[in-house]
């Protein structure tokens, strides 16, 4: 009889624990069902290979919204440190610190059309060798789904080694607020690149007015959600003051299926009177107005300023070498290339393993050729063009 009544006990006591188990299961799910989905999407593509400088190479598809709406809705954020607070607080529900920072990006952009009539956005990511992910989001609401290229050391991932365990797969999870380069399916396309501005050149804009904020990485999440069009993104980005992250300084390039394409730089009244952040505005070059381009059929940038007389000297340009010779190539090509592939081949050709890298510091880590047309992406990983295990392709159709 005694043992009858303690199996009875037990049997009550396990239906106690499992009934817990799975109510703390259910709210676990209840609260982060996005985000659990979201890391189990993460897998990786390409493996490290130190002997060639690569960094491995993931793909990431985000579940849910990851609250940009309420972001923006609060005011945006001024600096890093607000940006890392809200996801944390957002994301992880305060559980779990996040991480969002930036550094020097030395890269090269161009737009062009192919035979086809298609309109593409090509851009080299050009920096340390580091780990990047592919990042697929599509957040409903009235937003645009989008492909991104994000570099994990920028959520605080170890650039030197592979993104393993749950604490560090974690923090992708802050990847839609730290894009380098992205389409929308509208067919918009941007890029984020280092502009070299102001005291040691590395002044960064901090505009204070009585508009919200967008910290660096946050202004081509707005563009990439929102913007239907490169007038709507620019449009949009006048609503906010923009603040560059972690003392570094940027210019943006954002284009679209029509063949209209923009500059965005915030500037003083010359390299030598800029070194005031708070005191730079927004200076739009379009690609139909750019006084250094022979065409608006193409626009480039690099890692100089554009604006008209900022420079006394050529001399303060960075990426001007590797400006000129696609200038010289789309010149050549009367803006036309032959299709993705030869967009590519000419991305190669300033690829940083072999363009004046005199330092050895400087890769180029991922090469994008966004095709607007087709809402497609060609993404190449580390300089291995024409190896298909290192090449890519998404569509946003």
């Amino acid at each position: 009889m005694k043992n009858v009544r303690v199996r009875k006990c037990l049997k009550a006591i396990l239906g106690v624990v499992l009934a817990l188990v799975l109510l703390l299961g259910g709210g676990i799910f209840a609260l982060w069902h996005n985000e659990l989905s979201t890391l189990s999407s993460f897998r990786k593509l390409s493996d490290r290979d130190d002997a060639h400088h690569d960094g491995a190479v993931y793909e990431l598809t985000v579940s849910g919204d990851y609250y940009f709406d309420d972001f923006l809705a609060q005011g945006g954020a001024s600096n890093d440190s607000d940006l890392i607070s809200f996801i944390t607080q957002s994301i992880t529900k305060g559980m779990i610190p996040m991480h969002i920072k930036t550094t020097d990006i030395s890269c090269s952009a161009f737009t062009a059309d192919t035979a086809d009539g298609d309109r593409v956005f090509d851009r080299n990511y050009d920096f340390s060798p580091t780990n990047t992910a592919i990042v697929y989001t599509n957040p409903g609401k009235g937003r645009h789904a989008s492909y991104s290229t994000v570099d994990l050391h920028f959520l605080g991932l170890d650039q030197d080694k592979d993104v393993e365990g749950l604490a560090n797969k974690i923090l992708t999870l802050a990847a839609p607020y730290a894009p380098l380069d992205g389409i929308n399916d509208a067919g918009v396309a941007c890029g984020i690149f280092m502009s070299y501005q102001g005291d040691g050149k590395g002044t960064a804009t901090d505009i204070d007015t009585e508009k919200p904020d967008l910290t660096s990485t946050t202004l081509l999440r707005l563009v990439l959600d929102y913007a239907d069009s490169v007038e709507d993104a620019v449009e949009l980005i006048q609503q906010y003051d923009l603040h560059d992250s972690t003392n570094c300084v940027f210019h943006y390039m954002i284009a679209d299926s029509t063949g209209r394409s923009a500059v965005l730089e915030w500037v003083g009244e010359d390299s030598a009177h800029d070194n005031d952040g708070s005191q730079r505005h927004l200076n739009v070059i379009w690609n139909d107005t750019d006084s250094l381009s022979d065409s608006a059929d193409w626009q480039i940038v690099t890692n100089f300023i554009k604006t008209p007389d900022y420079y006394t000297s050529t001399d303060e340009m960075k990426g001007l070498d590797r400006y000129e010779h696609l200038a010289d190539r789309l010149r050549a090509a009367n803006g036309v290339l032959a299709d993705e592939d030869a967009a590519m081949e000419l991305l190669a050709e300033v690829g940083r393993r072999t363009w004046n890298n005199d330092d050895g510091n400087s890769f180029t880590i991922h090469s994008a050729v966004y095709n607007l047309t087709d809402k497609s992406l060609l993404w190449v990983g580390n300089e291995h063009y024409g190896e298909e295990v290192y090449t890519f392709r998404y569509s946003l159709k």
